[in-house]
């Protein structure tokens, strides 16, 4: 059989009018820019292929020529189908345009309909985009007027609902590797990423459609080890070889072994960086870390959150993920964005969706462009620009957890710290925090409505999403609500008890994080009176996120008990505590338990009213006695009339 291996003018020239192309890449990572170079360059100078179909699930390209950039020109396409917009500047405008028809899906299912189109399925359910701009209700992903056709369509299935989203064709596939035999067996040793290729791969084959494939180098036919083969040349049309400049690891880097797995580098130094407004809102957002989770950090500000434990030497108690199928070890960023180094595995990018999706994710951590009363979140299409949602739907959707990072305002904001006080020294230009955001990319009720603990960290202050919309739960020392939150919103959020946020944070010292994760203290918590027989319990800004939280708590307190050797009362301090809301049910049958084996009677008392409210519904929806105080002296008054006297706690 002939050999595979042709030049890229060679391969581009079995492309025709009006095909859809597949491409793969992470912002640079894995792109195949020798191939897009050479049908931009056969466009240029011949006028075709024109009125293709693009498919592209990340962002591809430098923000401004390289990557999917070739294709920013009239007549070459017809219609795009992308995740990403932003890294794509010349397609998005022919967007904005309407000079083409134009669809932003969510990230992760374009990476699965490569799959469902290989396996021969018409299309991919799922719930991911309900209630967001993806749903047929709310523009059915549509960029521009010129896009009328409908490819998501809302569906009841067993009285839930779910969107399907149509799976199209793939007539090319661009794939890249690093080695191909003349057969086209394609290995990847030396890349930082595996994405979609073979997914892609096998889209195209088994749609009659070709594949071309990108590698640095060739060996022999049945020289590769067929267990590092990532791609079967059953699946390969054509082999490029690429020139080292148009086949750089990542944008910002032409190879690091590191990158690619070849061995693990060593810990860098901690080193502490000053309290930036960027800082201050990652600090916060790590007392929000489950100890041993998993978790995304997006791009940008909330990369600060992996320096942070990093600084407070947490690392080792986290599992970091990226979205390009990174799992553990250390992410990368800028330009190197999606790679890392110290990896535990690098899987498929539809296979790491298919995680997220499926509710893996303990912990995401994301961007806020725009946050509006009822905590909907827009950082897909906002102030004139197209950037697109990426992989941020699948992920803000279902993660346990999430927290929205951001400052409060944007464009020219300056803040100092002072004697442990924030000062704002020049507001911000740019309102984050509107009357309505302009494009839904997170619904605040929808995820209300599922019971997800959603936050909203900035550097002056912090809101939740409760019954009603956004609150305001904590605000930085040296901040005035009334001079320097309200004035610069353009609503008034829920106001009623909120609490200073953490000290330690505008302190430059380290916060001792480790001991807070891993609930260290609590043998200072959990204290019994044997004169008394009172165990008190002081939960005071603790916080329950996991199931070990509960079993830390539960093993404490019987260690307690046992050594009273009989029933005994208890006093719960609850101010500032806050457990996630898939914890309730564990948490309330270790109260059954230690009723019905240790206590005597339990009370509990909270400063906070909100509180109070929030704890009896749920104790009593667990059919638990709801008995939150406000004040201290209640809960040991109750706890008298029923044991009789239970005295004073020292």
């Amino acid at each position: 059989m002939r050999s595979k291996i042709v030049t890229a003018d060679e391969a581009i020239a079995l492309i025709r009018d009006g095909d859809t192309l597949a491409s793969t890449g992470f912002v640079q990572t894995g792109f195949a820019e020798a191939l897009l170079s050479a049908l931009e360059r056969r466009f240029v100078a011949t006028g075709s292929p024109r009125n293709l179909t693009l498919f592209a699930a990340a962002g591809q390209g430098d923000g401004k020529t390289l990557g999917l950039n070739h294709l920013g020109h009239a007549g070459l396409l017809r219609r795009v189908v992308a995740g990403h917009w932003g890294r794509m500047p010349k397609v998005a405008q022919l967007a904005l345009d309407n000079r083409i028809q134009a669809y932003n899906l969510p990230q992760g299912i374009i990476c699965q309909l490569f799959r469902d189109l290989a396996a021969g399925k018409p299309g991919s359910f799922s719930k991911v985009g309900l209630h967001t701009f993806v749903d047929p209700r709310y523009g059915g992903s549509r960029i521009n007027a010129a896009t009328t056709k409908d490819i998501v369509s809302l569906v009841t299935v067993d009285d839930e609902e779910w969107l399907f989203y149509k799976v199209g064709e793939v007539n090319v596939a661009f794939i890249r590797g690093t080695t191909s035999d003349t057969f086209g067996n394609i290995t990847m040793e030396r890349e930082a990423l595996t994405l979609n290729n073979l997914a892609m791969a096998m889209a195209a084959k088994n749609s009659n459609g070709i594949v071309i494939a990108q590698v640095e180098r060739i060996a022999e036919r049945s020289g590769l080890p067929p267990r590092q083969v990532k791609i079967p040349g059953i699946l390969v049309d054509c082999v490029v070889v690429a020139e080292p400049a148009q086949h750089m690891q990542t944008l910002a880097t032409q190879y690091n072994a590191a990158y690619a797995g070849e061995f693990r580098v060593p810990a860098a130094s901690v080193v502490s960086t000053p309290l930036s407004e960027r800082k201050i809102i990652a600090r916060r957002t790590a007392f929000e870390l489950p100890p041993n989770g998993i978790i995304n950090l997006g791009v940008g500000m909330p990369e600060g959150v992996a320096a942070v434990a990093n600084e407070e030497r947490i690392s080792h108690l986290l599992t970091l993920t990226v979205e390009s199928g990174l799992i553990g070890g250390i992410p990368s960023s800028g330009g190197n964005f999606g790679t890392g180094v110290n990896m535990d595995a690098v899987i498929d990018e539809n296979q790491q969706f298919d995680f997220y999706d499926g509710g893996g994710l303990d912990m995401a951590c994301l961007g806020m462009a725009e946050c509006d009363a009822a905590g909907n979140v827009n950082v897909s299409r906002f102030g004139g620009r197209l950037t697109g949602a990426g992989g941020f739907i699948n992920i803000s959707q279902n993660a346990r957890l999430v927290v929205f990072v951001g400052t409060f305002t944007g464009k020219g904001l300056e803040i100092e710290v002072t004697d442990g006080k924030l000062r704002i020294v020049q507001e911000g230009g740019q309102r984050k925090f509107v009357k309505q955001v302009e494009q839904i990319t997170f619904n605040g009720q929808y995820a209300y409505d599922r019971g997800k603990p959603v936050f909203y960290i900035t550097e002056r202050c912090v809101f939740r999403r409760v019954r009603g919309g956004l609150a305001l739960i904590e605000v930085a020392p040296g901040i005035d609500v009334d001079r320097d939150i309200l004035p610069n919103m353009d609503f008034e959020p829920i106001i009623g008890e909120y609490a200073v946020m953490d000290a330690r944070i505008f302190n430059a010292n380290p916060m001792g994080l480790e001991a807070e994760l891993l609930n260290l203290s609590l043998p200072e918590r959990v204290i019994y009176d044997p004169e008394r027989n009172i165990l008190f319990l002081n939960f005071e800004g603790m916080h329950v996120r996991v199931e070990e939280d509960v079993k830390a708590i539960w093993d404490i307190c019987e260690l307690r008990c046992r050594a009273a050797g009989k029933p005994v009362g208890v006093i719960i301090n609850y101010d500032r505590f806050r457990i996630n809301q898939d914890m309730y049910d564990a948490y309330a049958e270790m109260d059954r338990y230690f009723l019905a084996n240790y206590f005597s009677q339990i009370t509990r008392y909270a400063t906070s009213a909100f509180l109070r409210a929030k704890l009896g519904e749920a104790f009593s929806a667990r059919s638990i006695a709801p008995h939150v105080f406000e004040r201290r002296e209640e809960a040991q008054a109750f706890l008298a009339g029923r044991n009789g006297d239970a005295g004073q706690p020292g």
